[in-house]
């Protein structure tokens, strides 16, 4: 694959953010500058985090090995749209208050859930290096499984949000559930092995 790949992919994933901020400094993100950053930042987070996790089944039903090769990139681009995300939410709602903070987790479910997603995502952003991975060994897996979780309370923050359309948040979590299911597919004979050859 071209060593212009990477590149393209960083630059590709760079664009939604340079969008926003253009769109600010012109003052063409409408009425509302604040819902449309962390609209377009949320969504941009959840769809990141889907194409990393899509990455591992590409390669086995493509038989491609360069997706690989992006799946931190994207992990990561995801990880910094989620902050950005928080970040709008918190200086432009919450006012950075923490008692604001509390009563918003206490009536909306989804502030909680896309919270929850957050803070699995933390971990997962400061152990993608590859020394870390080494440090960690085989216990950096177990601790990287934790982003379907974390993309579980995504979809759940997407979908508790919207009361009309629900279209879109479906789709997302479709294509979740289906990445889900890979995984045990994947997941499941391996362990049934280890059990096996211990027994």
């Amino acid at each position: 694959m071209s060593s212009l790949l990477k590149p393209a992919v960083f630059v590709a994933c760079l664009l939604p953010f340079g969008g926003l901020v253009f769109g600010a400094a012109g003052n063409s993100l409408g009425p509302d500058p604040a819902e449309a950053i962390m609209h377009a930042s949320g969504e941009w987070a959840l769809r990141l985090l889907l194409l990393a996790l899509a990455v591992s089944p590409v390669r086995e039903l493509l038989g491609w090995r360069w997706p690989l090769s992006l799946r931190r990139m994207l992990g990561l681009y995801a990880f910094f749209y989620a902050t950005l995300h928080l970040v709008t939410f918190s200086h432009f709602y919450l006012g950075w208050s923490g008692a604001i903070l509390l009563e918003e987790l206490a009536e909306r479910p989804y502030i909680a859930a896309g919270s929850l997603a957050w803070l699995l995502m933390l971990p997962l952003a400061v152990t993608s290096t590859r020394a870390m991975q080494r440090k960690l060994g085989r216990n950096w897996r177990k601790l990287h499984r934790a982003v379907y979780v974390a993309g579980v309370f995504a979809c759940l923050h997407l979908a508790w949000q919207v009361r009309s359309d629900l279209g879109e948040p479906l789709a997302y979590g479709i294509l979740l559930f289906l990445l889900l299911l890979w995984r045990l597919r994947v997941y499941s004979p391996r362990r049934f092995d280890v059990m096996r050859r211990r027994a």
